[in-house]
């Protein structure tokens, strides 16, 4: 099928000046992205169509003054929506310190928290919500907001990687366990403990996700050459694949198929890898003895001979599909969908637009685009425009960017005072920076009609 673009898009191809953040729902179901003006939510669930769900965003006059609203914030550069439920954590550059959590269909906040420095990334399945600043971790109960766990001086993570199973009956955490070499420490969010710690690469970690059940973990490091796959909570590793080998990637993402199957990786390259999850047994060699498993029996045998480095290398799986970018250099983040009843790759990209392409599961090779979707209109553009012109009007931008399932542009932070809380314990501790917060009244529960999850009936 030949790819498509949205009627009513522009021809335009330049970035879109509007756009800072992108990420996908824990069921990729929907699609969440920040922009100077606040921030949108889209429904994924078809191919043809692209529906914007909710718009939060702040009042412009004549294209130039910014009148807040009271709920919204601009200038937004993480945006995390909890599955297809109307609760959404936004963190604004204006206020990078501060993060709101708000029921969107009632255009209230539930709550509110600030935290001693920049929030990095945010990460939330349905009983448990995370906060990694640079060198801490705040563990919060979903259901009403409240601190649990303060994980502080862990190694200095920059970008604010970590990841967060979204099996909410182990809720398994995933962060750096160091800032030289790529080891991961996995940690029990629901029973607030340390589960292990895997030695995953030499070099620092660039990317990790679990699984849709937090039984698999994947991980790659800042060269971004080799892609490995370990068992949760044992740490063993199960699968090695080979991104490259010539050049060194900045890993933007990296998202497994519902059914596990399937892996895919994305980065500041033109292309788009996807793996495939097999076991390749000796029973399957011997029935179909063609000429590649002969050789692969040869380069198996050879291997034992040869030097560590060549004998993993010769172990290491390729892609089993790939997506050619007409881009290089953009920011993007990929994810791996059923949509209407087919598996698709989905592409968000900092040029302001989606892409959707079919996926073989059967021969994978070279995916076809089917769709290309617009995320904002000219008109939006043209005001932007505007903006610029005026940079006094514009919000500064932080310094870190937020991971992974979240695109952030480089930006500078602004100064803010120390803010003083309470531990996790219920009191002051001398000398610790922890977060000052504003409860929600109540347990936080989404009680729309047919709402999904309804937090009220969640167990642990």
């Amino acid at each position: 099928m030949e790819s498509q673009e949205s009627q009513d898009a522009p021809d335009g191809t330049d970035v879109h000046r509007a756009f800072i953040c992108a990420s996908f729902n824990q069921d990729t179901t929907s699609l969440s992205v920040g922009t100077k003006t606040g921030y949108r939510l889209f429904s994924v669930t078809a191919v043809d169509k692209l529906d914007c769900i909710h718009e939060g965003h702040v009042i412009r006059i004549q294209g130039l003054s910014l009148v807040p609203l009271p709920v919204e914030c601009p200038d937004v550069y993480i945006v995390e929506r909890l599955f297809s439920s109307s609760l959404v954590v936004v963190v604004s550059l204006s206020m990078p310190r501060r993060m709101n959590v708000y029921h969107f269909k009632k255009g209230t906040e539930i709550c509110n928290y600030s935290y001693s420095n920049n929030i990095l990334s945010v990460r939330l399945n349905r009983q448990r919500l995370v906060v990694c600043l640079e060198e801490s971790v705040y563990i919060h109960n979903i259901k009403d907001m409240k601190l649990l766990k303060t994980l502080l001086n862990t190694p200095s993570n920059p970008t604010g990687l970590c990841a967060l199973s979204v099996n909410h009956s182990n809720s398994y955490l995933a962060y750096p366990g160091s800032a030289t070499i790529g080891e991961i420490t996995v940690y029990d969010a629901n029973n607030l403990s340390t589960l292990t710690l895997i030695q995953a690469h030499d070099s620092p970690l660039a990317a990790l996700t679990f699984n849709g059940s937090g039984t698999k973990l994947a991980s790659a490091s800042e060269k971004g050459t080799v892609i490995r796959v370990f068992s949760v909570p044992e740490g063993q590793r199960l699968f090695e694949f080979r991104r490259g080998m010539k050049r060194y990637v900045s890993i933007s993402s990296l998202s497994f198929s519902a059914d596990t199957q399937f892996l895919c990786a994305s980065s500041n390259t033109e292309t788009v890898h996807i793996f495939k999850l097999e076991q390749h047994s000796p029973s399957q060699d011997e029935e179909s003895p063609t000429w590649s498993a002969y050789m692969g029996k040869m380069f198996t045998a050879a291997s034992t001979y040869l030097p560590s480095q060549v004998s993993d290398m010769m172990h290491q799986d390729r892609a089993f599909a790939t997506v050619r970018l007409n881009m290089f250099g953009l920011k993007n983040i990929s994810a791996l969908a059923t949509i209407q009843k087919l598996p698709r790759l989905l592409v968000a990209s900092s040029d302001g637009c989606l892409y959707i392409y079919n996926v073989d599961p059967q021969d994978g090779g070279e995916c076809v685009l089917i769709q290309k979707h617009r995320l904002f209109d000219s008109s939006e553009e043209q005001v932007e425009e505007k903006t610029e012109e005026n940079p006094e009007d514009v919000a500064p931008q932080p310094v870190s960017q937020s991971y992974a399932a979240t695109v952030a542009l480089p930006s500078t932070p602004p100064s803010s005072t120390t803010l003083m809380g309470y531990s996790e314990e219920g009191g002051a501790e001398k000398g610790e920076v922890i977060p000052e917060h504003e409860f929600a009244e109540g347990p936080v529960c989404l009680d729309d009609e047919n709402e999904f999850p309804p937090f009220s009936n969640q167990s642990n």
